[in-house]
C-alpha cells in the first residue's frame, strides 16, 4: 500500500483534478475499499488520501487497478500511474475497463464495498415512470459496458458508458472528497423524481464512509459517485452562445428561455427543500463570505488592492438592503453549465456549487439572485472572450451580451412572477462577488485571461447597479456600455 501511496503521489500534479498546483502533494492514506472484478489478474481498489501539503488538507478520491503484468495497449501506457515496489503495475482506474464495469455494477446491482477504514454503498434510483415531459427513464443499465472518460474537466472524472441495448450514463466520480452529502446528487434526483424536465434523469449513486477524526463521531460520510443520464452529441450554451456572439447572431429567444427554465428550477428547489428567512445572522453569514472571498482575491491579485474600497462599499448597500427568502439554488450557474437539447429545451448540469465554497456551505438555502449574478456574468464573459479572439467585434459583442443579459431578465421575471428591482443593490453584490471569484480562479488556473475579470470588476464598480443588475420591469434600462471584460 505505501509504495501505491508513493506511486500517485508522484503522478497526482500532472492531473487536471489536483487542486494542490504548486506545491507536491505529502499524501496519508485514509482508507481503502477493493471493488469485485471478473478479471483474473486485476485487483479494483480505491484510495482515500489526504494531501497534507494543501492548506487546508484536501481530500481526494483515486481509483486505482493493480495489475501483475504491465499492459501494453497505447490507451493503457497513457494512463500508467507507475510500478509498485512489491510487484505490478498501478493504473487509473477510470481509463480501466476492470474498475468502469466495477462501479457501475456497485451502482446498477447496489453493491456494498467495505475494507480498510472504508465503506462505499451503490444506490440504484432509476426505473421511474416518465419525468412530467422531461426524459423518460430508460431501460435499467446492465452491469457492464463500454466506458470512456469525457474529456476537459477540471476537478471531477466523469465516465461515459454505453451499453448496446439502452440509454448512455454518464457518472461523475467525485476526486475530492467533503464531510456531507454533495448538493449534485441531492438537488438533481430530487428535481428528476419531480418531473422537472431541466434536468438529466437519475440513474443512482455512491455514498461513502471514512475516518475523520474533525467528526464528532469519528467519521465522515459524502458522496464518492453519481451517475444520470447522458445527453450525447449537445453542445453546451458556452459554446453556442461564443459561435453566436463571434457572428452576430441573435441569441435573445434563447437567453429569454433560458432565464424562464432557470425560473422553474428555482421554484421546484423552493418546493422540494427547507427555506429560511433572512434573518440577521444568515445576513452576515453571506456577507461575511463575499469578505473572506474579496479577501483571498486580494491576497492572490494584488491588482484588486486599488478596488478594495468600493467593492465593500458596494456589498454595504446590499447589506443594508432588501433580501428575500433562501432557499435551494443551483450554486453555480454559467454558460457552460446548460444544454439546449432538441425538443426538450434547456438543460442544467452540475448543482456541485462553487468549488472554493465549503461544502456544508453549499448545502444551506442561498439566495436566488446568486444563480440570476452568475448567468449575467457569463453573456459578459462571451463578450470578453469575443473581443479577444476578434477585437474587431469588440463593440459589437458588447451590445450582443447587453441583449441577451436583458432576454434572460425578461424569461426569468416572467417565469418567477418575481420583481427584481426591489433587489438591485443584492443583485449588484452578487454580481461583482462573481466576478471577484473569477478573479481567483483565473490568476490560479488560466493566468493569461486574468485581465477578464479584472477589466469586469472595474466596469461593475463604474457603472454601478444599473449596469450590473438589469431589469426587466424597469423602463430605464441602460444603454450598452463599453467592453466590461475585453
Amino acid at each position: 500500500m505505501d509504495s501505491a501511496v508513493a506511486a500517485i503521489a508522484e503522478w497526482m500534479p500532472r492531473q487536471r483534478w489536483f487542486g494542490g498546483k504548486g506545491h507536491a502533494p505529502a499524501l496519508r492514506l485514509i482508507g481503502a475499499f477493493d471493488l469485485p472484478t471478473a478479471e483474473e489478474d486485476a485487483r479494483v481498489r480505491t484510495l482515500l488520501v489526504m494531501d497534507d501539503a494543501a492548506e487546508p488538507p484536501i481530500l481526494y478520491q483515486v481509483p486505482v487497478v493493480e495489475r501483475a503484468v504491465r499492459q501494453h495497449s497505447p490507451a493503457a501506457s497513457d494512463h500508467l500511474i507507475g510500478r509498485l515496489s512489491e510487484g505490478g503495475f498501478l493504473y487509473d482506474g477510470p481509463h480501466d475497463r476492470a474498475y468502469t464495469d466495477a462501479l457501475l455494477d456497485l451502482i446498477v446491482g447496489e453493491g456494498r464495498a467495505a475494507s480498510a477504514g472504508a465503506v462505499a454503498s451503490g444506490r440504484y434510483s432509476g426505473g421511474e415512470e416518465d419525468r412530467g415531459g422531461g426524459a423518460a427513464a430508460s431501460a435499467r443499465p446492465p452491469l457492464s459496458a463500454p466506458a470512456t472518460v469525457l474529456g476537459g474537466e477540471q476537478s471531477n472524472t466523469s465516465i461515459i458508458y454505453r451499453p448496446a441495448e439502452s440509454a448512455p450514463v454518464i457518472c461523475k466520480v467525485f476526486r475530492q472528497l467533503h464531510h456531507g452529502d454533495n448538493p449534485d446528487v441531492t438537488l438533481q434526483t430530487a428535481l428528476a423524481a419531480s418531473g422537472s424536465p431541466h434536468v438529466p434523469a437519475s440513474v443512482g449513486d455512491v455514498h461513502g464512509e471514512w475516518d475523520d477524526v474533525g467528526q464528532p463521531t469519528g467519521r465522515a460520510r459524502g458522496h464518492l459517485a453519481f451517475a444520470q443520464e447522458f445527453l450525447p452529441g449537445v453542445e453546451d450554451a458556452w459554446r453556442v452562445a461564443l459561435t453566436a456572439a463571434a457572428t452576430d447572431s441573435a441569441f435573445t429567444d434563447e437567453a429569454r428561455a433560458l432565464g424562464a427554465a432557470v425560473a422553474e428550477v428555482h421554484l421546484s428547489l423552493r418546493e422540494l427543500f427547507p427555506r429560511e428567512q433572512p434573518s440577521e445572522e444568515l445576513v452576515d453569514r453571506i456577507t461575511a463570505a463575499w469578505s473572506r472571498r474579496l479577501g483571498i482575491a486580494v491576497a492572490e491579485v494584488p491588482e484588486l488592492g486599488a478596488q478594495r474600497a468600493a467593492i465593500e462599499a458596494v456589498y454595504a448597500r446590499a447589506q443594508a438592503g432588501a433580501w428575500p427568502e433562501l432557499q435551494r439554488i443551483h450554486g453555480d450557474l454559467h454558460l457552460g453549465q446548460v444544454l439546449l437539447v432538441p425538443g426538450r429545451g434547456w438543460v442544467l448540469l452540475d448543482f456541485e456549487g462553487e468549488p472554493l465554497r465549503p461544502m456544508h456551505e453549499r448545502c444551506r438555502p442561498d439566495l436566488p439572485a446568486r444563480d440570476v449574478a452568475g448567468m449575467l456574468r457569463s453573456f459578459d464573459y462571451v463578450a470578453g472572450s469575443t473581443a479577444i479572439a476578434l477585437p474587431e467585434r469588440a463593440e459589437a459583442a458588447v451590445a450582443w451580451a447587453d441583449a441577451a443579459r436583458h432576454a434572460f431578465i425578461d424569461g426569468y421575471v416572467a417565469a418567477s412572477g418575481l420583481d427584481l428591482s426591489a433587489y438591485r443593490d443584492l443583485l449588484a453584490a452578487f454580481e461583482l462577488d462573481k466576478a471577484v471569484y473569477e478573479a481567483i480562479y483565473e490568476a490560479r488556473n488560466r493566468p493569461t485571461w486574468a485581465a477578464i475579470p479584472l477589466h469586469a470588476i472595474m466596469s461593475l464598480l463604474e457603472s454601478g447597479p444599473l449596469r450590473a443588475s438589469p431589469d426587466a420591469s424597469a423602463p430605464d434600462r441602460p444603454e450598452p456600455s463599453t467592453p466590461s471584460m475585453a
